[in-house]
């Protein structure tokens, strides 16, 4: 029965959210039930995309990101797939039609990290934020509009610019993982090696400006969508503060984190301001 092994591929693909991000979880259940299982298809799909490039370093990456695109648009044209995270991604694909395009640049930019490891010019960070994030941002906007495309028009830049901001604060977390481990520079204009005060707070103004951008398209987005994005956007904003606030040498040395405490206060204070019509 088809429903059964829908509801299962459904259920890991929840998991996998669950299991690999504590903090995109906790907004995904702010979502409402009319739209948090399609966030998690989602989900699935760019987690495990990215673990193959980023984790799995005793395989071989390039067969396994070739048999995962193979299968995926095998999912995509025949509607089903035996692997259950990319039957229930589909299912969402299809549901809110949203644009192969999206997804093409997606999985663009997990080959680049195959094999590049340093982005030199604006041009080429531009691009590969585009296809890691702004894209991810897209596919979410089209399941929080509900099909609705003069609505999707409407925030789209706004979402582009939260999908940046967010890249952009895990780049900035992660710096010492991303250098050290996978020898990765992505902030073309800045010396990792030597990471000074001026350079970091140059990227922060950067993100800043993506948040503010973002903001102002939460604010519109339909109520089922709302809190969840919110509560999204104050644990990244939170995060960017702290990292404002921690000397650019402990960055280049240790991974920020936001403990859980801090997370279920974000979460309560997310909520008085959604009911106080603060958004």
């Amino acid at each position: 029965m088809k429903t059964l092994f829908d509801s299962v591929s459904y259920n890991c693909s929840t998991l996998v959210t669950k299991t690999y991000s504590t903090s995109f979880s906790l907004a995904t259940k702010m979502l409402a039930p009319s739209i948090r299982q399609d966030i998690y298809n989602i989900y699935g799909f760019v987690r495990f995309a990215d673990e193959i490039v980023d984790s799995f370093h005793e395989y071989d990456k390039e067969y396994l990101l070739d048999k995962f695109q193979a299968d995926w648009d095998s999912a995509l044209e025949h509607k089903i797939s035996l692997n259950p995270i990319l039957n229930s991604f589909q299912h969402t694909v299809h549901k809110y039609d949203i644009p192969i395009h999206l997804i093409d640049a997606f999985m663009k930019s997990m080959r680049q990290d195959l094999d590049k490891k340093i982005y030199l010019t604006n041009e080429e960070y531009k691009e590969y934020i585009y296809g890691s994030a702004d894209v991810v941002g897209l596919m979410c906007l089209k399941v929080f509009v509900k099909g609705d495309e003069k609505k999707y028009e409407e925030l789209k830049s706004s979402a582009m610019s939260l999908g940046s901001a967010f890249q952009k604060v895990n780049f900035l977390r992660d710096l010492k993982a991303d250098f050290e481990d996978l020898d990765r520079t992505y902030f073309p204009d800045a010396d990792l090696k030597n990471l000074d005060e001026a350079s970091k707070q140059k990227i922060i103004a950067e993100i800043e400006h993506d948040f503010k951008l973002g903001l102002e398209g939460i604010a519109k987005l339909p109520i089922e969508a709302k809190f969840g994005v919110f509560t999204a956007y104050k644990y990244y904003s939170k995060l960017l503060l702290k990292l404002k606030r921690t000397p650019s040498v402990k960055i280049k040395n240790a991974r920020i984190r936001i403990p859980n405490y801090q997370k279920m206060a974000l979460l309560a204070k997310s909520y008085v301001n959604y009911q106080l019509n603060l958004i």
